[in-house]
């Protein structure tokens, strides 16, 4: 476990990769890189130009703001990471783009790919005739599950996300807003929040990013739009780093109001390392994140989600922490993937002397 590995880490393809950025999968990359550069290992990040990464950016070309760009941005991505490999090896490679495994086949190192999404947003023909050297890692138990009885895809490893708890302060004295946070997408469902908060009279901050892609504008223009003319909710729209720690941490409670079956959750993560409880619909994997009537609360219908805000005062905010320190911190993802990392290699070891035995 204490070789010095040479790993290229693949990211989401449409936007640079900063601290600032909405994307969870992003915002993973990130928090992996830093601590496995920071136990010595060499590090490179294929990224957007721009992107303020740990080791070493590969820059493979400028971000696209356009609207609906993301194919012809991801080919982009993806050629510049083919030529660079050409060229240069790695140990292993880890893909958390979303996209690039599909192009194991065109590279030599192994390769695992971290599926950070549902089974049904991905073509079900993506994961037929998988090659030699390429696995994947779910970030959730129950998305493992949703993939092996959607997709057939067995034995998953799961390595549950993490955050740097440490950039998260804690606070026990909370102010009297709710919060929303994330992208700005329908089946994140904001406007379900907007409906909460107003029912309440609470007064409710949406901060979130709007991604350059024509149904998530539509969304916004149609369903929350006409919402944040009310005097009880205010928009930040792309909050910077320091902004949503501030947010986080004096937020009454944070809701998350998702209709997609989550893999995961960053935003409920860092709110509870805050002290602020997460409020979340019983959707995929976020019970496994939040721990119902201790660090907040998982219900099934706005109704339940209304009634969770005015009980939100019986959760210690110091029950949220100890959770999140316990559960979620960074230097345990590392270690998980260090190991999965010295597997994989250590296998591809075993597999190449195998094919040298049988020539």
């Amino acid at each position: 476990m204490s070789a010095r590995l040479k790993i290229l880490y693949i990211a989401y393809p449409l936007l640079p990769v900063s601290e600032d950025v909405a994307g969870g999968a992003e915002q993973v990359l990130l928090t992996v890189t830093r601590e496995i550069s920071s136990q010595g290992h060499d590090v490179t990040v294929a990224a957007a130009d721009g992107s303020s990464v740990p080791g070493r950016l590969l820059a493979t070309g400028p971000a696209s703001s356009r609207v609906d760009d993301f194919e012809r941005r991801k080919l982009e991505h993806e050629n510049a990471i083919v030529k660079h490999l050409a060229d240069e090896a790695y140990d292993l490679i880890h893909d958390m783009s979303g996209s690039f495994w599909q192009r194991a086949s065109s590279v030599s190192a192994p390769l695992l790919a971290t599926l950070h999404l549902p089974p049904e947003f991905y073509p079900a023909d993506a994961f037929r005739n998988v090659p030699d050297g390429l696995m994947f890692n779910a970030v959730s138990f129950s998305q493992a599950r949703r993939f092996s009885e959607r997709l057939g895809l067995e034995g998953l490893e799961v390595v549950a996300n993490g955050i740097p708890v440490e950039r998260f302060p804690f606070s026990e004295v909370k102010l009297d807003y709710l919060l929303w946070l994330g992208r700005i997408c329908e089946e994140k469902a904001p406007h379900v929040a907007c409906d909460i908060a107003e029912q309440l009279g609470i007064p409710l901050i949406l901060a979130g990013q709007i991604y350059p892609f024509s149904y998530h504008q539509q969304y916004f223009e149609s369903e929350l739009r006409a919402r944040l003319d009310t005097a009880n909710i205010r928009f930040i729209d792309s909050p910077s780093h320091a902004q949503k720690i501030e947010l986080l941490r004096d937020a009454r409670a944070l809701l998350i109001t998702s209709s997609a079956e989550e893999t995961s959750s960053l935003a409920a993560m860092e709110a509870m390392a805050c002290g602020t409880p997460g409020i979340a619909f019983r959707r995929g994997a976020l019970p496994e994140v939040v721990r119902d009537g201790v660090t907040g609360f998982i219900v099934d219908d706005p109704e339940g989600m209304s009634e969770a805000v005015e009980n939100v005062g019986s959760i210690i905010p110091l029950a949220c922490r100890e959770h999140v320190v316990r559960c979620f911190s960074a230097p345990r993802v590392a270690s998980e993937y260090l190991q999965l990392y010295h597997d994989m290699i250590q296998d591809e070891v075993v597999r190449t002397e195998c094919d040298t035995v049988r020539t």
